[in-house]
């Protein structure tokens, strides 16, 4: 689906804005200085649940960049705002970007006629808040985790004749995070004031068995709850993709449980293991649908003591995924059944098993409808900047808001990568600058759209 007329005659005239433009500026001067945060923030080890020493350098960074209401989350979330100019304070000598925009909403969108700043400026960063704690607000986001433990070595490598940077996260998600921190600066920088407040998070928990707590958070019990009504993952590289479509996953840990023995003497007794593969057996023979797609993996099993013993237990973890909510669920209500019926009949009063199925993974499937103004957004930036957008189905963060009804995408942050997930990961910044153009266009013309009732 095209662009709308309304959303390419937006972007058009967003784009030739002199404070757009300064923005702009910004980032093609100061691509070194994003290389240079890049391979800091690397360096910082934010192994799953222990993103704390990066959040706290995200917090600093921030401030550096003069944003408001720095704050770490409950869960760990480093947070910081860049706010609306207050109406008591607003100059008469500034200028409206809204005013080229829209001219039914003056002074929603405000270029501040200040001096200009050098590339690292602060000003009070616990500047106070917006009056109105209603007020809506978009989110920006980047996670700060990455799928390595806390001991593995990080040592960046950049290669001699070529702009590649070797390191396990550099990608996923260093260059999501330097994303983040450009697209702040450039406001910063260009002075630019948002009609709504725009909510920066270097947030935590989104790789595995982070099970995507930080956004859970800021969706559902932080005070940011029921304000963000959009949002914006910079996730990896890539300059034209976006997922629109999120992937559903279900997790579990099952175990079973029974007494357990010695393979001779105690011969007939339950055997964990083999009731197991028995389920995994029966599991595996299931037909599952490909319209909605569905899979279904056992990425581990575990269990018993030595070669001649009857194990006590024996654990498996599966991974269900789907692009439809009610077909996960389907899948994994059969997949409890087959275990439930192998272990409640092999199970007697003289040797009795235990079934435990935990859940340790839970990511809703939704979709962005296509007729949605962000997709009409982003599809007007694409054409404006001649990209070819490439609508994908994925499993980010971004499926925490899809699934509450609240428009996002995931966006890549630029350049290209590879390895991503192993210790060879690289991460080639080339064309990283279209990217970061993509994402403030993006920004700003939905900040606009969220301030005017239309989104």
């Amino acid at each position: 689906m095209p662009a709308t007329a309304s959303a390419q005659r937006r972007i058009s005239r967003l784009a030739t804005l002199t404070a757009v433009h300064r923005a702009f500026h910004w980032l093609h001067l100061h691509q070194p200085q994003l290389r240079q945060w890049q391979l800091e923030l690397v360096r910082i080890p934010a192994p799953p649940f222990g993103e704390s020493a990066r959040a706290a350098w995200f917090l600093e960074r921030f401030q550096t960049l003069g944003l408001t209401n720095l704050h770490l989350d409950d869960a760990g979330n480093a947070l910081a705002e860049l706010q609306p100019e207050p109406a008591s304070t607003s100059s008469p000598t500034s200028a409206s970007l809204n005013n080229v925009i829209s001219t039914e909403a003056a002074d929603s969108l405000t270029v501040r006629r200040a001096v200009e700043r050098p590339p690292h400026f602060a000003e009070p960063a616990n500047a106070s808040p917006i009056s109105s704690q209603a007020q809506p607000c978009i989110l920006l986001s980047a996670h700060l985790d990455t799928v390595f433990p806390a001991n593995t070595p990080i040592h960046p490598t950049e290669e001699k004749d070529s702009p590649r940077i070797h390191a396990p996260g550099i990608c996923d998600n260093a260059a999501g995070l330097t994303a983040l921190l450009a697209i702040a600066a450039a406001l910063r920088f260009a002075n630019i004031t948002p009609p709504i407040p725009i909510l920066f998070a270097a947030n935590v928990g989104e790789e595995g068995v982070g099970d995507l707590r930080g956004m859970r958070h800021l969706f559902e019990r932080g005070p940011y709850r029921t304000r963000i009504a959009a949002a914006l993952i910079l996730e990896g590289g890539g300059t034209a993709a976006a997922i629109h479509r999120a992937l559903g996953s279900l997790r579990f840990r099952v175990t079973i449980t029974g007494p357990g023995g010695h393979s001779w003497a105690d011969a007939g007794t339950p055997n964990p293991i083999l009731l197991l593969s028995q389920a995994l057996t029966e599991i595996a023979a299931l037909t599952l649908p490909t319209d909605p797609l569905t899979t279904l993996n056992v990425g581990h099993i575990s269990g018993g003591t030595s070669i001649n013993s009857i194990p006590e237990s024996a654990s498996a973890l599966l991974d269900l995924r789907s692009t439809d909510s009610t077909q996960l669920l389907a899948t994994a209500t059969l997949v409890h059944q087959i275990f439930d019926h192998i272990v409640t009949t092999q199970s007697t009063i003289n040797t009795p098993l235990k079934l435990h199925i935990d859940t340790i993974g839970n990511r809703p499937a939704a979709t962005l409808p296509d007729d949605s103004p962000l997709l009409h957004t982003l599809r007007a930036v694409d054409r404006h900047l001649s990209l070819r957008t490439e609508l994908r189905l994925g499993s980010t963060d971004a499926n925490i808001p899809l699934s509450r009804g609240i428009p996002a995408l995931a966006l890549g942050s630029g350049g290209i990568g590879g390895g991503i997930h192993t210790l060879q990961e690289w991460y080639d910044p080339t064309a990283r600058e279209t990217a970061l153009h993509r994402i403030l266009l993006t920004l700003l013309d939905t900040t606009q759209l969220l301030a005017e009732g239309d989104l």
